[in-house]
């Protein structure tokens, strides 16, 4: 069963996994959790309800696994289940969260330099910090397409919005965005 979009060193994991072998499946798991959880984590802002998605996305991802037909990466197809499972738990939870992101001790390149990645470093938090300020529709918007890149009809399409509609919420989230990290900066 050929899967188009499968990159070489996962096909044949992909394709064990669509006819049931659940080993194949978790190695997947292990390749692609990380991703899942950062996904889940941008998208709802709170570590916990991220970790419960991620859990559930991959669940949901196993039980469909064998529909699985590789018109699309395996990645891009798990970053969708991850997506509709997190827009599926934000509209049961029906409140607005807005908890800053703890700064979680990434890793930092030190070939930049150390100056340049504590800079860097800062940088990233206080952009995660505004990005956890935002409403969900808009947070969602923003990460979906300036993180993941996804196309604004894709947006809309998993989302259940008009293409106007995840266009205006981009454009709203890059501007409150911009608005919070200017007065960051003037207020140092």
């Amino acid at each position: 069963m050929p899967h188009g979009g499968v990159q070489p060193e996962h096909g044949s994991l992909v394709e064990r996994a669509t006819r049931g072998d659940r080993s194949a499946f978790a190695e997947l798991v292990r390749i692609h959790q990380d991703e899942v959880f950062t996904l889940a984590l941008r998208l709802v802002a709170d570590r916990e309800m991220a970790a419960d998605i991620a859990q559930d996305a991959l669940v949901r991802a196993w039980r469909a696994m064998p529909d699985f037909r590789g018109d699309a990466k395996f990645s891009t197809w798990l970053h969708r289940i991850t997506v509709n499972t997190a827009w599926t738990t934000l509209r049961r939870q029906k409140r607005h969260r807005t908890e800053l992101l703890e700064h979680h001790g990434e890793p930092v390149s030190t070939a930049i330099g150390p100056e340049r990645a504590g800079i860097s470093a800062d940088a990233s938090w206080r952009l995660r910090a505004a990005l956890a300020q935002l409403s969900e529709p808009l947070r969602v918007v923003v990460v979906l397409k300036d993180v993941y890149d996804w196309s604004h009809p894709e947006i809309a399409e998993h989302l259940d919005i008009s293409v106007t509609a995840a266009k205006v919420r981009l454009h709203r989230g890059r501007k409150q965005l911009r608005t919070m990290l200017e007065h960051q900066l003037w207020d140092q």
